[in-house]
């Protein structure tokens, strides 16, 4: 097992891995910028490291001083949390570089679903349900024409990102033409990429994603699903596990999408496969993957008994296979 791992992240989520790797007996460095130097975690944690001033782009976003970090103090690993690094291709292949291990999804992952586009391609090949939808879309025009055929409302959406950002409903042509730049620019100065798809709106809908994990070797499995429907301006505010009102057949079938999906890539870690539900037809569409750590995973854990970022830890280091745990309620 590591004898001592690095987070690469602040406030909550660094104190929840803090607490876990005290338990396994590891030994964990916390970083920090200016800001954060007196914060608990900082000091709940056995070293501590400054990577930058206030400014998340100069601290906890700046690769080569995380690396920094961990090479002067021997960590052998780093957990990314959720947020800032946790998705980034180029970081995950920088600690590689360095012999460092990124407690997380392999890099080939991070890519297959690090973009909404592309995940939608693998969700496809895999017989997952799918909103009708395009793929990258090269002009305006194309998308009137595309919106046409999968009639409005439609929500134009970038490809790349996440928390509701660069999303746009519209419910007709001129709201489409209204709207096409305005998303461009907001994803291009969001998330450095101003490709767009359109899927079709479903107005009367709820939003329900299942816990994964996977050993990186072809086996994949569900740990619930969580309903989180209850959003302001497309941030959760309330998570509920085992999600209301769904039949036994249709939530069977959900996690079986969500470990199929899994299981195409040999995914590896823990992940997160978010559904779109029509309660009026009793089906379920596939959104996005999210190929890191939720701010939500407690609900799951306080369900199931587990602990999720111990099996992170564990996977990454290849030594504990998994299986299949019952709800403990």
């Amino acid at each position: 097992m590591f004898s001592k791992v690095l987070i690469a992240n602040r406030g909550e989520i660094a104190g929840r891995i803090i607490k876990t790797l005290r338990r396994m007996g590891i030994s964990s460095v916390a970083i920090h910028s200016d800001a954060d130097r007196f914060t608990r975690p900082v000091l709940d944690a056995d070293e501590a490291v400054r990577v930058g001033p206030a400014p998340a782009s100069e601290s906890y976003l700046d690769v080569e001083a995380v690396i920094a970090a961990c090479l002067a103090t021997g960590a052998q690993a780093v957990h990314p949390g959720y947020g800032f690094l946790s998705e980034n291709v180029a970081f995950a292949h920088r600690l590689a570089e360095a012999g460092i291990v990124f407690i997380g999804p392999r890099p080939e992952h991070l890519t297959a679903f690090g973009l909404k586009h592309t995940a939608r391609e693998i969700a496809q090949k895999s017989s997952v349900p799918l909103l009708p939808g395009t793929g990258l879309l090269e002009d305006v025009d194309a998308a009137l024409q595309a919106a046409d055929t999968i009639t409005y409302p439609v929500m134009l959406k970038s490809t790349a990102g996440g928390g509701g950002i660069g999303m746009q409903l519209c419910h007709t042509p001129q709201e489409l033409k209204e709207t096409f730049e305005r998303v461009q620019r907001t994803a291009r100065a969001s998330f450095g990429d101003a490709r767009v798809y359109l899927e079709r709106f479903v107005s009367e809908a709820r939003h329900v994603e299942v816990q994964i994990f996977g050993d990186g070797k072809g086996k994949v499995i569900a740990l619930g699903e969580r309903d989180c429907s209850l959003q302001r301006r497309n941030q959760k505010v309330v998570e509920e596990t085992p999600a209301p009102l769904l039949s036994p057949e249709t939530r069977a079938r959900l996690h079986d999408a969500a470990v199929k999906l899994g299981t195409s890539v040999s995914y590896a870690s823990a992940g997160t496969v978010e559904f779109i539900y029509d309660p009026a037809r009793e089906d379920f569409y596939f959104l996005e993957v999210n190929t890191r750590l939720q701010v939500e995973h407690p609900v799951t854990e306080a369900v199931f008994g587990i602990d999720l970022v111990e099996w992170m830890i564990r996977q990454a280091k290849s030594r504990t296979p998994i299986s299949s745990p019952a709800p403990a309620c």
